[in-house]
C-alpha cells in the first residue's frame, strides 16, 4: 500500500505526551468542532474544543513527558467506534419506542423504557472495554 493510500486510509490526531507509565503513553488531543477552522468561530457559541486524553500502547521507549506526537489510527476504527456508541443505541431506542406503541404502552412509557435500555447496552460496552482496546488501536509517529 502507498503513502498516499495509507493517510487516506486514516485518522490523524496531533497531540502531547502527558505521562507515560510503562508502556502506556498518555497523550493529549485537543478536539475542536468541525466549524473550529472558521474565522467568525469567536462570535458564535458552536464553535468548541475539548482536551482529550487518549492511551496508546507503546513498546519504543522513545517517547518522553511533552513531546509533541501524532496519533494514528485506521479511518474503519471511526466508524465502528460511530456505530457502537450511536447507531445501536438508536436502534434499541427507536425499537424500543415502535414495539412499546404498538403493544400500547404510550409513547411516554415507550419513549422511557427506550431510554432505559441504554442504561445495561453502556453497562456492557464498559465491560468489554478491555476488548475493545485491542480492537481500536492506535500507533504514535514522533513529530
Amino acid at each position: 500500500m502507498s503513502s498516499l493510500q495509507n493517510m487516506e486510509n486514516s485518522i490523524q490526531h496531533s497531540g502531547i505526551v502527558d505521562h507515560i507509565e510503562g508502556e502506556k503513553i498518555f497523550v493529549k488531543i485537543t478536539q475542536q468542532s468541525a466549524c473550529a477552522g472558521c474565522h467568525a468561530r469567536s462570535m458564535c457559541m458552536a464553535s468548541d474544543s475539548k482536551e482529550k486524553m487518549v492511551e496508546v500502547i507503546d513498546y519504543s521507549g522513545l517517547l518522553k513527558k511533552d513531546d509533541p506526537v501524532v496519533i494514528c489510527g485506521r479511518s474503519s476504527m471511526g466508524l465502528q467506534a460511530v456505530f457502537f456508541a450511536f447507531v445501536i443505541p438508536l436502534i434499541l431506542v427507536v425499537g424500543a419506542i415502535i414495539i412499546g406503541v404498538q403493544l400500547q404502552w404510550g409513547e411516554a412509557l415507550s419513549a422511557l423504557i427506550g431510554l432505559s435500555l441504554l442504561i445495561p447496552y453502556y453497562f456492557v460496552i464498559y465491560l468489554l472495554r478491555d476488548k475493545l482496546k485491542k480492537r481500536f488501536v492506535f500507533t504514535l509517529k514522533k513529530i
